[in-house]
């Protein structure tokens, strides 16, 4: 009989595209952040805009993905809320608040750390094990992350803490999100929690703006603010969860995540490229410690899903 040849996985080239090409989007964000505080713009500022620009694009992502859905209960509103706070308003503002003190590179690193938080928050609040191999996996990350912090610190001082203990504080929000909305997802479907908690997101911004700025504050900066927040919100906020959660269809969420290894390393080279950021051994060695620790913990958490 003639041997059947290995047939190749429908979309499997497409799906590792998108996850690429929205890993590498996601990671322009700190970029861009970086870039407009160059012109003298605060994090509360800075935030409002992208909000503002990505408002629009959420709304209709919301109203697309709700199309011949049930309508939403009291209860699916109050989770969309809490998940909006968390995952996308507070996640994001500490996240451009601590750019303003650490680099780009320092700040992907931290967030990539959001793996190993979410198997913390899953022993904390469901009880989950954490293995031994996991345990293991997650020191290596956090040695990388202290590595890099350690030779940050030299340079940035004080800084450099603040802006870690910010950073950090964004990656334990959005870990919240991810451990609390898997009930929603089911229901409501991953489009459209996106669209809706991303929505609840830009309002409390706009909100923040008008409570704690003059709206004179609003026209006081410069163009190439206005700019970078359009190439920020649509390039490198709404696009990517677009990419990743077609690649998700396409490929599944594991190789998905693995894929998205690629987002540190392309932050690195964008700030050094782009921002003349340094790069260095201790930078390297720390992102391999990072990327290995993180790749082994979403490995080992998937084995244990499985069984």
């Amino acid at each position: 009989m003639p041997s059947t040849s290995a047939r190749p996985v429908p979309h499997l080239a497409t799906g590792l595209l998108l996850a690429s090409a929205g890993s590498i989007a996601f990671s322009g964000k700190a970029i861009i952040v970086k870039l407009a505080y160059r012109h003298g713009v605060d994090a509360v500022t800075l935030i409002m805009y992208r909000m503002l620009f990505a408002l629009p694009l959420f709304l209709a992502l919301a109203w697309w993905a709700s199309r011949g859905k049930a309508a939403l209960t009291r209860q699916d509103w109050l989770g969309i809320l809490g998940l909006g706070f968390t995952g996308y308003y507070l996640a994001s503002f500490l996240d451009f608040w601590g750019l303003q003190y650490i680099s780009a590179s320092l700040e992907r690193l931290i967030l990539y750390l959001n793996p190993t938080l979410v198997l913390v928050l899953g022993w904390v609040v469901y009880q989950r094990r954490i293995t031994r191999l996991q345990a293991l996996a997650m020191a290596v990350s956090y040695a990388g992350v202290l590595l890099v912090f350690g030779h940050e610190a030299d340079f940035a001082g004080p800084n450099a803490v603040l802006g870690a203990a910010l950073v950090f504080g964004s990656a334990i929000s959005y870990a919240m999100y991810l451990v609390y909305s898997g009930e929603l997802v089911k229901r409501l479907g991953s489009m459209r929690l996106v669209g809706l908690a991303t929505s609840v997101a830009c309002g409390l911004c706009l909100l923040q703006f008008v409570l704690l700025r003059p709206l004179e504050a609003a026209t006081a900066v410069a163009p190439e603010v206005i700019w970078l927040s359009v190439l920020n919100a649509t390039l490198c906020t709404f696009a990517p969860v677009i990419m990743v959660m077609m690649a998700i269809e396409r490929i599944g969420a594991g190789l998905a995540a693995q894929t998205g290894m690629i987002g540190p390393m392309s932050t690195i080279a964008m700030g050094v490229l782009i921002l003349d950021e340094p790069f260095n051994g201790w930078i390297v060695a720390g992102t391999v410690l990072v990327v290995s620790g993180v790749f082994l913990v979403t490995r080992f958490g998937s084995a244990g899903a499985a069984k």
